[in-house]
């Protein structure tokens, strides 16, 4: 049996939805931020030079890619299901199942330095990935103007900073939802308003609680299978009271980061719905008219402004630094 959630305050993970962008990147230059971007989309950061972090984490797919999981450079299969990163900076667990990285640059040597599967492959082929960069005339003037207090050292420890400045700037606070609450307004949508206050009623905020839409804890929503591999958050902490417990994704653009669940195995919103034990919220599981109701309101959490905003995207292939 699942373990009930205790209710939190939104507050307690930000002042307010819009405050959001504020408290992910206060430290981050521009060109630290355009470096990391340029980084972000660039295939020669995997050792066989097929595979970028865009690879898997699609802009206008909230930056994760439809799939169930998407395979490494050597076609190993994936063990989880691509997270998006909307508002990645304000976490402080930044994966599925993993409470001890800290730090968003310690998450990027994950895809990176990995071997359990292997997805960019770079672990044991360190000198030759970083030689790539140091030695093109672009990364080495931009990474000289990034990081001057290191003296433009090109490294992984670098890389990931940058990296991880970009993920930072990845923000979601311009949807319905975020505008509705700006300016004390119902949803246009009056299916998608009685979602808002299902939401509230059924329980639903206390583990996907705003502005994030996670409450950036771990969780235990579904039992775990007999002969279930993947025990989440117990194969980190070799606790038994931890298997089976995964990190709240966020529900910001829900409507488009499908499949859902740590393995992609939930291929509809309704389903996802369905499969959460009524012991989480002690509250009974949604009707079907309630169903739609929330399904409609989880489309008002939709942001096009991050789905298509040009300073997400691939960059120009020009250096972002002129000669």
């Amino acid at each position: 049996m699942a373990r009930p959630v205790q209710p939190v305050a939104a507050l307690t993970l930000s002042v307010v939805a819009f405050g959001l962008a504020a408290t992910m990147a206060p430290a981050e230059t521009q060109i630290r931020i355009d470096l990391g971007r340029k980084l972000f989309y660039d295939a020669d950061l995997s050792f066989t030079g097929t595979m970028a972090c865009a690879t898997c984490h699609e802009q206008w797919h909230g930056f994760t890619d439809n799939n169930r999981g998407h395979p490494g450079i050597y076609d190993d299969p994936a063990k989880r299901n691509v997270p998006g990163l909307a508002n990645i900076g304000a976490f402080k667990n930044f994966t599925w199942a993993d409470n001890s990285l800290g730090t968003l640059q310690r998450q990027a040597r994950n895809p990176l330095l990995g071997t359990a599967p292997i997805e960019m492959g770079v672990s044991g082929h360190e000198d030759e990935v970083v030689a790539r960069f140091a030695t093109d005339p672009c990364y080495d003037k931009v990474f000289a103007a990034a990081f001057p207090e290191r003296g433009g050292e090109v490294s992984l420890d670098t890389i990931t900073l940058a990296l991880a400045a970009f993920e930072k700037a990845i923000v979601s606070t311009d949807s319905a939802w975020d505008k509705a609450e700006a300016s004390g307004a119902a949803l246009a949508n009056p299916t998608a308003e009685r979602g808002r206050k299902l939401f509230a009623e059924k329980g639903c905020a206390s583990c996907h609680t705003p502005p994030l839409f996670s409450d950036d804890a771990f969780h235990k929503v579904t039992e775990l299978k007999e002969g279930e591999a993947d025990a989440g958050l117990g194969d980190v902490t070799g606790k038994a009271e931890d298997r089976g417990m995964f990190r709240t994704p966020s529900l910001r653009n829900a409507a488009m980061t499908f499949p859902y669940w740590h393995d992609g195995r939930v291929e509809t919103i309704t389903e996802a719905i369905a499969l959460h034990d009524p012991a989480l919220t002690g509250q009974p599981q949604p009707t079907g008219n309630e169903v739609a109701a929330l399904i409609a309101f989880l489309g008002s959490l939709t942001d096009h402004t991050m789905l298509e905003n040009p300073a997400y995207a691939l960059p120009p292939e020009a250096c972002p630094l002129k000669p």
